[in-house]
């Protein structure tokens, strides 16, 4: 998490000069590629995938467990469905499971933090005291908890992977918070009679910004995995649904036989996290380099 001493407002000119940054760090344009194809393969799966109808799930029994070749380039699965279609098809609920999931935890989690971490101590123990109870919990999990509870499916395992990781955004906000209260700013907001929610709304949660922008872009690839891990215990994505965790699930017993398809799948899973665990590198090295030129 980035510390508490550089908290930059990404106003639209620093967000400008954030992209110029990327541009000229190495890390951050690896991780900038790799997220970037992985985006293009969930939204044009149905242009890029070589058989679609096998990326949705339709069988081909005469074609199980080919190895690479020239038709499969990746080789098939037990079900004889291409390998990379199924692959290019799973980066949709994949993808889109982790960014509403971090969508969801910051729009929780900050409010709530802000809050506590701007008022006054018995509103700041009482909103904690309820964010420690979540945070006492092994993330994963909590979120194997929930989802069973919830059944299995895709936003039964959004709103578990969301009952997770908002907590963590409440921590990371009432600390930047409670160091941005004192700022001469926020002072002469209070002196001028401006209300408690005008400052926060105004003056607090836009300070948040960068270090929640770190912090979401490392998280999407901690939910990656995890969410790669609920759908291979079968409370995800269910099939015929593609899904990198139930690709997994599916290619272990062929791991010897036919070591490929479980290969194909964990690469598609650790390319994703090692893509946002980059860029988010990359983004907490420029914005604790250069924190002013970006609150401009």
């Amino acid at each position: 998490m980035a510390g508490t001493t550089a908290a930059p407002v990404l106003r639209p000119q620093g967000w400008w000069w954030l992209f110029g940054a990327l541009r000229r760090d190495t890390s951050g344009l690896v991780g900038v590629a790799i997220v970037g194809l992985y985006v293009l393969a969930a939204i044009g799966a149905p242009w890029l995938a070589p058989d679609v109808s096998q990326g949705r799930g339709t069988p081909d029994p005469m074609a199980q467990l080919q190895p690479p070749s020239g038709h499969h380039l990746l080789g098939t699965d037990h079900l004889g469905r291409d390998l990379l279609s199924r692959l290019i098809f799973a980066a949709r609920p994949s993808l889109s499971m982790a960014l509403i999931v971090i969508v969801l935890a910051v729009v929780i989690g900050v409010p709530i933090g802000a809050v506590a971490g701007y008022s006054a101590r018995w509103t700041d123990e009482v909103l904690m005291r309820g964010t420690d109870v979540f945070l006492s919990f092994t993330p994963l999990l909590l979120a194997v908890v929930v989802a069973t509870a919830l059944g299995p499916g895709y936003w039964s395992a959004v709103v578990a992977l969301a009952v997770t990781w908002w907590p963590w955004y409440a921590r990371l906000a009432r600390g930047q918070a409670a160091s941005l209260r004192q700022r001469p700013y926020v002072v002469a907001a209070q002196v001028m009679g401006a209300s408690a929610p005008t400052i926060l709304v105004r003056h607090i949660i836009p300070n948040l910004s960068g270090p929640v922008l770190v912090q979401a872009t490392l998280d999407l690839s901690s939910v990656v995995l995890i969410a790669s891990g609920l759908s291979f215990l079968g409370l995800g994505t269910q099939p015929p649904g593609a899904d990198w965790g139930v690709m997994v699930n599916d290619a272990r017993i062929y791991f010897l036989s036919d070591p490929w398809y479980v290969f194909f799948s964990g690469v598609a899973i650790i390319g994703a996290s090692i893509g946002f665990v980059m860029l988010g590198d990359a983004l907490r090295r420029i914005l604790q380099l250069r924190p002013t030129e970006v609150a401009l």
